[in-house]
C-alpha cells in the first residue's frame, strides 16, 4: 500500500499502518522513520533520563525500572512504542573461567510478520559477550535498542562476590523526543539533526544548539550571544563576540581579536556666547569619550585694552561655552591673534578668559583673538 490513513477505514487497519500513522511522531531521522530512545523525565524532574534505568539487586542480577520507549525498525514497519511498566530484574551469567567478557541489555522488538521468530512482542534481553582478553559488548540485534553494557569479569559469581557493579555499568541508552521538541541529549550529543531549526539541550556543553544543516551551533550564538570564557577557541564567523578572560574578543575571520569599540565623534559650531566688548566670529568643538577639543575666535568691538611691559593686565572675559563642551575644572588655554599672544582659561561653567598678552601689546578692535585648549570633559 503506497498511500496509508491511519483511523480512517472502517475495517482492516493493519498494525503497521497504525505505526507508520502514529500521531506522536517523535524525532525524526527521515520522512518516514523516528529516532530509537528513551522518552526523557523523572517524577522529581531532577534527571534527564530515568526510564529503563538500570541499578544492581543482587550479585549477578539487576533490576531495569520502568520506563518509555521507542524502538525504529525498518521504514516499511514503522516505530514501536514500548512501555515497562513495572520493575524488571535481569539475571547475569558467572564469568568465564580465564578471561572477562561484556555483555549487551537491550530492549528488543520480535515482529513475527517481519522476523518470522514466532513471536510478536517487546523483550529485555542480556546478550552474552564474547570472553576475550580485551573484550567488547557484542552488536545489537536488529530491531533492538540498546540500554547499557555490562563487564562480567573472569570467574565472576554470587560466590566470589558478584559483578563489581559501581564499575562494571556504562549507560548507553539515548533520548527522543515528539516532532518539533527540544531534545535533552543524553549519550547523543554528535547524533547529526534531521531539519533546519531543530533544537537540542547539550547538558555537556550547557547550552541550547540548532541544527543549521551542517552542524549544531551553540544558540544564540547566530543572533550576537557572547561566548562565555573557554569555550570556544575558533570562531564560527566574522563577527562573533567571546569573553576571554574578562577581555571581550571578535572572531574577524581568522583569529581573535581585542574589540575596540567605535569612536562615537560628536561636533558642534554653535551655542559660544560673547561676554561684553566682544564678538564670536566662529566656534567649533570635537569631543569623543569624554575628552574634547574646542577652537574659538573672538574680535574685540570695544575700546582698545593696552597691556603693560610685564604683560599684565586684568582678566578679560572673552565668551562662555556651551553647556556639555566646558572642562571639569579650570584649564589653561592658549591664544593668538596674529600680532601678539597669550594665556587665557577656561573655568567650569564655560566662560573663557584672557589674562595675560605680549608684553607692550594690546587688544585692537577688528582684530580676531583665536583660543584653543584640549581637555577633560
Amino acid at each position: 500500500m503506497a498511500l496509508r490513513s491511519g483511523w480512517l477505514p472502517p475495517t482492516g487497519q493493519t498494525r503497521v499502518t497504525t505505526r507508520l500513522t502514529a500521531l506522536g511522531a517523535t524525532t525524526p531521522v527521515n520522512p518516514l522513520a523516528s529516532r530509537s530512545g528513551i522518552l526523557p523525565g523523572a517524577a522529581d524532574g531532577k534527571y534527564r533520563v530515568s526510564g529503563f534505568k538500570m541499578a544492581d539487586s543482587g550479585p549477578m542480577s539487576a533490576t531495569v525500572y520502568a520506563g518509555r520507549a521507542v524502538v525504529q525498525g525498518p521504514n516499511a514497519q514503522g516505530a514501536y512504542p514500548v512501555t515497562l511498566d513495572a520493575d524488571t530484574v535481569l539475571t547475569f551469567g558467572d564469568g568465564d573461567p580465564v578471561n572477562p567478557r561484556v555483555d549487551l541489555v537491550v530492549l528488543r522488538v520480535y515482529d513475527d510478520e517481519f522476523d518470522n521468530q514466532t513471536r510478536s512482542e517487546a523483550a529485555l534481553e542480556v546478550i552474552r559477550g564474547e570472553p576475550k582478553a580485551l573484550p567488547t559488548a557484542p552488536g545489537a540485534p536488529a530491531l533492538s535498542l540498546p540500554l547499557f553494557s555490562v563487564r562480567v569479569e573472569k570467574q565472576t559469581s554470587a560466590g566470589t562476590g558478584g559483578i563489581a557493579w559501581s564499575t562494571a555499568i556504562t549507560d548507553l541508552r539515548t533520548t527522543l523526543v515528539g516532532v518539533g521538541g527540544i531534545l535533552p541529549v543524553y549519550n547523543n550529543a554528535g547524533v547529526p539533526g534531521s531539519y533546519p531549526g531543530q533544537y537540542q539541550d547539550n547538558d555537556n556543553a550547557h547550552f541550547l544548539q540548532r541544527w543549521d544543516g551542517n552542524g549544531w551551533v551553540a544558540y544564540p550564538k547566530e543572533i550576537g550571544g557572547i561566548a562565555p570564557s573557554g569555550v570556544l577557541s575558533t570562531g564560527g564567523y566574522a563577527g562573533q563576540f567571546r569573553d576571554h578572560l574578562g577581555t571581550l574578543q571578535r572572531w574577524n575571520g581568522s583569529s581573535w581579536v581585542t574589540y575596540q569599540p567605535p569612536v562615537e565623534v560628536e561636533t558642534t559650531t554653535t551655542g559660544a556666547t560673547a561676554l561684553t566688548g566682544w564678538t564670536v566670529v566662529a566656534f567649533s568643538g570635537r569631543r569623543s569619550r569624554g575628552l574634547a577639543t574646542v577652537l574659538v575666535t573672538v574680535t574685540r568691538n570695544g575700546a582698545t585694552i593696552n597691556v603693560d611691559g610685564a604683560g599684565n593686565f586684568i582678566d578679560e572675559g572673552l565668551c562662555t561655552l556651551p553647556a556639555g563642551w566646558r572642562p571639569a575644572m579650570d584649564y589653561e588655554a592658549s591664544a593668538c591673534d596674529g600680532f601678539g599672544n597669550g594665556g587665557g582659561f577656561i573655568t567650569p561653567g564655560g566662560q573663557v578668559n584672557l589674562r595675560t598678552w605680549s608684553s607692550n601689546g594690546a587688544l585692537v578692535a577688528g582684530r580676531n583673538i583665536r583660543l584653543a585648549a584640549t581637555y577633560v570633559l
